[in-house]
């Protein structure tokens, strides 16, 4: 099964030559990449969030498979929708689902939350879509298991962060995690910086149920809380010691309308 892109010509460019032009001003390879277990980063029109997606991914050694969890803006199929198959049709080129990946994922997810094939989900949806080209424009070869995520409860997600450590134990190979996730939306741009600090300390501290509860008790628009979280968990269980802020901007940054802002954030976990 072939997905074509939902948000191309409005996120990104559609064109293979003009996308290769937009990331190359936004991805900046260092000298020694870092092997990290986890990235997260923001996933609106480039021309917004670019630049933080740009930071985290150029500090990466990207492997060869990764697996990216995202929101489910449309709230379409299962709650926790895994594509098992098929390739996304990409302006720079074919981007196969790595099948044996998804599928030792799909095998642990036997009790609690389901993991469902449900590649549905994925059709309309941006938010793990938009990461995929920093990551083929790095790693030409690279395969994915992309997971679309509804809301969860802190015990579900604990719970899928789980059957995602068995299945990449499992696997047996250097998988990337992405989360995918935008901060505070449409707030004046001091509003939005407070209430992403509270958020960006909890992330930082890699407490995934910390961070759970402080974006639910102070309203904060996270769109991927869940998708964070669950890495987050995930990463304890990997053995990670530290999480690292790369950077942090809003839309007003980019508009000067600091009235209304979205907030994102770029991380590194390690």
């Amino acid at each position: 099964m072939s997905r074509t892109p939902a948000v191309a010509n409005m996120f990104y460019s559609g064109d293979k030559g003009r996308l290769k032009e937009q990331l190359t001003t936004f991805v900046r390879p260092v000298p020694e990449p870092r092997k990290v277990l986890a990235a997260i980063s923001p996933h609106a029109g480039y021309m917004y969030s670019g630049e933080v997606a740009g930071a985290v991914f150029s500090q990466i050694r990207i492997p060869d498979d990764m697996v990216i969890l995202g929101p489910n803006h449309r709230g379409i199929g299962a709650a926790v929708a895994l594509s098992t198959s098929g390739i996304w049709d990409m302006p720079m080129g074919s981007v196969p689902i790595n099948k044996a990946l998804a599928e030792s994922i799909l095998k642990v997810s036997t009790s609690g939350v389901k993991i469902k094939d449900d590649p549905h989900a994925h059709a309309m949806e941006h938010s793990i879509e938009v990461q995929v080209p920093f990551l083929q424009f790095l790693r030409p070869e690279v395969s994915i298991v992309p997971i679309a995520l509804s809301h969860l409860t802190y015990d579900a997600c604990q719970q899928v962060g789980q059957a995602l450590v068995q299945g990449i134990q499992d696997y047996g190979k250097e998988v990337l995690l992405v989360a995918s996730t935008d901060m505070t939306h449409y707030e004046s741009q001091e509003s939005a910086k407070a209430k992403d600090k509270l958020a960006i300390d909890r992330i930082l501290d890699l407490d995934a149920k910390g961070l759970y509860e402080t974006v639910a008790r102070h309203g904060i628009s996270m769109c991927g809380v869940i998708p964070t979280t669950i890495v987050l968990e995930a990463c304890k269980v990997l053995g990670a010691t530290k999480a690292e802020l790369v950077q942090y901007a809003t839309s007003g940054d980019v508009t000067g309308d600091y009235a209304q802002v979205v907030g994102y954030a770029g991380f590194v976990v390690y």
